[in-house]
This record gives C-alpha cells, structure tokens and sequence, in this order.
C-alpha cells in the first residue's frame, strides 16, 4: 500500500513547489509559527487551481485554545461553508471542551455546515484526556476520515506505542491516521518500520535549513517521498 506524504504549505508558491517535488497531499494553512491558523478565503481559487493533488485547508479562528465560544463557532461555521463550494479536498479542524473531550455539539454544527465535505480532526485530537475513546467517538462519523496525531505527545517519536495501538484501532473503522509532529528526514524511516503508519504530515522539517521562516525544499520533500516510498 502506497504511503502518504502531507506536506504544510503556506502559500500558492508553496503549494506549486509541494505538487511538483511530489508530495501527496497539502495541509494548506496560515501561521505556521501558531501551529496554523485559517488562511485567507480570498486565495482558494489560485490555490486549488495551482496544483493537481488535493489540498485540505485549517479551519483555526485563534491559536489561543481549542475550546471555542459562540462568536468563534459562528465564524468557523461561515467559513466552512464558504470553503464547501470550493475544490479544497477536505476541512481541517477541531473542537473540545473545558473538560477536554471532543466538543460533539461543536462538532457536528462545524460538519452539518460543511456539505458532506470531509473533515479531518487535527491535533486537538493530542490534548484529549483518553485518545482511544476520542478515536472511537470520531469514528461515529463517516465525515470525518482522517486524524491527524502525535500520539498525545509533543513529538509523535516520543509515542511509538500509542501511535501503534491508536493505528490498530483506527484500522477497525473507515479513520485513517496522519502521524505529525517530530518527523525528520533522519527519523522517519525508523517510525514507519516501527509503527506501519501508512499517511505522515511534515512541517518545517520539509524547508530549508528545516527553518520554517523559509520556503519548501523540493530535495527535501523528495527526499521524503523516497523514505516512504521504500519503506513499503
């Protein structure tokens, strides 16, 4: 089964150089430095239209918390429905509560907004107190295909059991896993022999110098892709 390389890209440049150095799938967000936020709306069209794989798009109102009140869900919900009339593959997004649990309410009004689009719930996953029962609750929703996770850890290297058990469980539903966080070209080998992981999402380890002030590195992204690739 072939892997999944998602790389994060920032701006249609970014997105150009992704495709064309042979990343799978873009995660297309602003402010990379505030873990990504909601990129402008205004720029949908040039993005979709600039590349020929699939870009999924954050849907993030503030990088404050992942707990959001009624002003933050009303622009989420607008938003939402702005990107569902779009080419943009799939919505990234998530929502918990004070008590950290999926926000279920939140949730499925962000879903119900979006037309069917397909959503993948992104690291807010990592801050649940029980990621299993997070995993089996977004499983309840066939909207919702991916997770993207560190395994409830800082680095997803520091979470080789967890991401093992959550992948086993997650190959029991239609969810796909998108381990994230830590990955470098000098690590990420060894975590896909180590844990199966089929999808991986790269960051500032796929720019220059590994410096996410600068741009994408084609060799880097290729490089990558060639991990992946043998490691089938």
């Amino acid at each position: 089964m072939r892997k999944i390389l998602e790389v994060i890209a920032t701006t249609p440049a970014d997105a150009i150089i992704a495709d064309q150095a042979g990343a799978d799938r873009i995660e297309w967000i602003a402010a990379q430095q505030e873990g990504g936020l909601t990129p402008s709306l205004d720029v949908i069209e040039q993005m979709t239209e600039s590349v020929s794989i699939p870009i999924n798009m954050m849907v993030r109102p503030h990088s404050h918390h992942f707990v959001y009140d009624a002003a933050d869900l009303t622009q989420m919900i607008q938003d939402i429905r702005h990107i569902s009339r779009t080419d943009v593959a799939a919505i990234v997004t998530g929502v918990l509560t004070a008590d950290r649990e999926i926000d279920i309410i939140a949730l499925e009004r962000l879903l119900d907004a979006a037309d069917g689009k397909p959503f993948t719930f992104h690291r807010a996953f990592d801050e649940l107190d029980d990621l299993e029962r997070g995993l089996e609750i977004l499983s309840r929703y066939p909207q919702i295909t991916h997770i993207l996770t560190s395994g409830g850890q800082p680095s997803v290297i520091q979470a080789t059991e967890p991401m093992i058990t959550l992948d086993r469980l997650a190959r029991q539903s239609h969810i796909q896993l998108i381990a994230g966080a830590g990955l470098t070209l000098q690590n990420l080998a060894s975590f896909i022999k180590e844990t199966c992981i089929q999808e991986v999402h790269l960051g500032s380890a796929m720019r220059i110098n590994s410096d996410i002030q600068l741009a994408l590195d084609p060799a880097r992204i290729a490089e990558a892709q060639r991990i992946l690739q043998l490691s089938i």
